[in-house]
């Protein structure tokens, strides 16, 4: 029996790691998760377990070489963004992988911005709300005032460092240099000059496309991407199938609204307003608004739950109607005469009413998802074109049919559908090397679409 040929990915998020396999048809043929137990840095706070991850992932793989059935053709990863890994001449990890959650030390922070600011001014130059070691960039620069800079060789985004375990060659790729990071200036199309000036890009590795692969150091027929940021790499299969202008709302505990054919700098009003610019595989931006929305969801109907005193999972039989939509369109319109702000994204109208005030919870639920559409608008209006794009929804809200109904509502003019991918991420880093390892056209079928009218 003649063997499939395949392509691995692994997702390394940082709660869940995962392995996939995909045929050349790109439908998963097998997959497994781990989570692992985080490690402590020198100053006692959890960071990524590195070795132990690095031993998961060349174990993995070879157990995936092992099976019989399959013909591993290519290699890649898609990870988290907003993390460096340093490594020495010798290619070790030199200190801990930084946690992007850890707070900075103020007085170097407070340092960098006196020296390369104004705050403002250099967030919208890179195209990073100010977001402490969330921006990756600033980790290196406070990494180069510590005491094993000079042992340092080279400075790896992560993805980038999980495909150098298995080719073996210090690249950087666009996506992650894209990922809130401060070191891109989005004006001028390169490095920005502090990173010069402060002698970080000494130790960045030379840019490489998405699309690039390497041979793996075990077995040269293999092809090794070079690993993408997980949120660059959920676009993907959507550029890949639609190239008339879209809108992808990505919908779990954070709503991302990413545009990818809106290139115009961000504004001060946007950068305050929680907008910001990822990259595409080619270096091109896709502007992006961030909603908490996914996350007020779920605090809602465990409220709503405990005052109806109702099983957790109501909310799937709670339908659209005719008067969800007269309640919808009334808030639409009154919003016309509203002035909101940025402190708007905070949390909905919802959460500032009372629950007696309702009779069933049906009727709180339906008032619920009107409000948090009516939010959606707010942040969805910094990445909006203006013009009669497509808008397609994935993720948990694409089957909520409240909330989908009234968003074809508020654009009675676009496209609205309702979009599934699985498992989005690692299909966008299989595909972005498609040409390296497959010889078969992609199939047209990836998406499946659901379309909703106003």
């Amino acid at each position: 029996m003649s063997k499939i040929d395949c392509i691995v990915i692994f997702d390394i998020g940082k709660t869940n790691k995962k392995l996939l396999v995909f045929n050349d048809s790109y439908q998963v043929i097998h997959e497994q998760s781990t989570q692992f137990q985080e490690i402590r840095d020198k100053e006692g706070f959890p960071t990524e377990d590195v070795s132990l991850l690095e031993n998961w992932l060349k174990q993995s793989f070879k157990e995936v070489l092992a099976n019989a059935n399959w013909q591993v053709k290519a290699l890649n990863f898609s990870g988290y963004g907003a993390s460096l890994v340093n490594i020495d001449a010798q290619g070790k990890v030199v200190g801990y992988l930084k946690n992007y959650l850890k707070p900075v030390q103020q007085e170097l922070f407070d340092l960098f911005f006196h020296k390369y600011g104004p705050e403002k001014e250099l967030a919208r130059i890179t195209c990073s709300p100010v977001l402490g070691n969330l921006n990756s960039g600033y980790q290196a620069y406070e990494e180069r005032h510590h005491a094993n800079w000079e042992s340092i060789s080279s400075v790896l985004h992560f993805p980038n460092y999980l495909s150098f375990l298995f080719h073996g060659e210090r690249v950087t790729e666009m996506t992650s240099i894209g990922c809130h990071t401060m070191l891109w200036d989005f004006d001028s199309k390169q490095y920005h000059p502090w990173v010069k000036k402060e002698e970080v890009f000494q130790k960045l590795p030379p840019i490489e496309a998405g699309t690039c692969t390497y041979p793996a150091i075990y077995d040269k027929a293999i092809q090794v991407g070079l690993g993408l940021h997980d949120s660059s790499a959920a676009l993907v299969p959507y550029i890949r199938q639609f190239k008339e202008p879209f809108i992808l709302i990505s919908t779990g505990t954070w709503c991302i609204s990413m545009n990818p054919f809106n290139h115009s700098p961000l504004s001060e009003e946007e950068l305050e307003n929680d907008v910001l610019a990822y990259m595409q595989l080619d270096g091109n931006p896709v502007k992006a608004s961030r909603l908490f929305a996914g996350n007020e969801h779920e605090i809602v109907i465990k409220q709503l739950a405990e005052h109806f005193k109702a099983d957790s999972d109501f909310y799937k039989t709670v339908k659209f109607d005719n008067q969800v939509a007269e309640l919808f369109l009334s808030k639409l319109s009154m919003e016309k005469n509203k002035k909101r702000s940025a402190d708007f994204l905070k949390a909905s109208d919802f959460l500032n009413k009372n629950l007696n005030s309702y009779t069933t919870i049906e009727l709180s639920y339906q008032d619920f998802v009107t409000d948090l559409v009516i939010q959606l608008l707010y942040s969805l209006k910094f990445v909006y074109n203006g013009d009669k794009c497509r808008i397609l929804v994935d993720g948990g809200f694409s089957k909520n049919s409240i909330f989908m109904n009234c968003l074809a509502l508020a654009f009675p003019n676009s496209e609205i559908f309702g979009a599934e991918v699985a498992q989005a991420s690692s299909l966008g880093a299989a595909l972005a090397i498609h040409e390296s390892w497959n010889e078969r056209e992609v199939p047209a079928d990836l998406i499946q679409l659901i379309a909703f009218k106003g």
